[in-house]
């Protein structure tokens, strides 16, 4: 069954397959996490091994290397030796984020999608943005993406507005 798990090195082959496939899909945009991933990561070992040390860092209010840094919590989906998406939990938001970002964000690698993952993870998700003190968690959408949109309202979503061409919700956390 899968569940959230800190990101770890174990996964690389995974992570990296994850990324490719990421980068191979033309009905989506690639997400942003795919172009964050540190370059020499995706060839070296060690450069992995840092990558994942960064993102676990990443949690810390002082790991902000950025005006716009806020702390967020990432985590992958994974069953057993397969990384079948990955989510994260922006623990506070700036104004920005308050129109497009919002709390949590997730993406199913395309292998995986259209499985019930989404849904799962979110669902999985919400004790964890909880218990970082988010008791409403603000999530946005692009307005077309029809499939996310169910995924958030599955989980409990309730519609507030639409902002250039984001949907936003508002999910309770518990």
């Amino acid at each position: 069954m899968p569940e959230l798990i800190d990101p770890t090195p174990d996964l690389r082959t995974s992570f990296l397959a994850a990324v490719a496939e990421f980068r191979a899909d033309r009905d989506y945009p690639t997400p942003w996490f795919v172009n964050d991933v540190d370059p020499p990561a995706l060839t070296d070992a060690t450069a992995f091994t840092a990558y994942v040390t960064r993102l676990l860092g990443e949690q810390d209010e002082a790991a902000g290397r950025a005006e716009w840094f806020v702390p967020m919590t990432t985590l992958w989906w994974v069953e057993g030796d397969q990384m079948l998406g990955r989510l994260a939990i922006r623990h506070r938001l700036t104004p920005a984020l308050e129109k497009v970002g919002g709390h949590i964000g997730y993406d199913v690698r395309p292998s995986a999608r259209r499985q019930g993952h989404a849904t799962a993870m979110l669902a999985a998700a919400l004790p964890i943005a909880r218990s970082l003190g988010i008791a409403e968690a603000l999530l946005t959408v692009d307005a077309t993406n029809v499939a996310s949109r169910r995924v958030i309202e599955t989980n409990g979503g309730r519609f507030i507005d639409t902002v250039g061409e984001k949907c936003r919700y508002r999910v309770t956390t518990t």
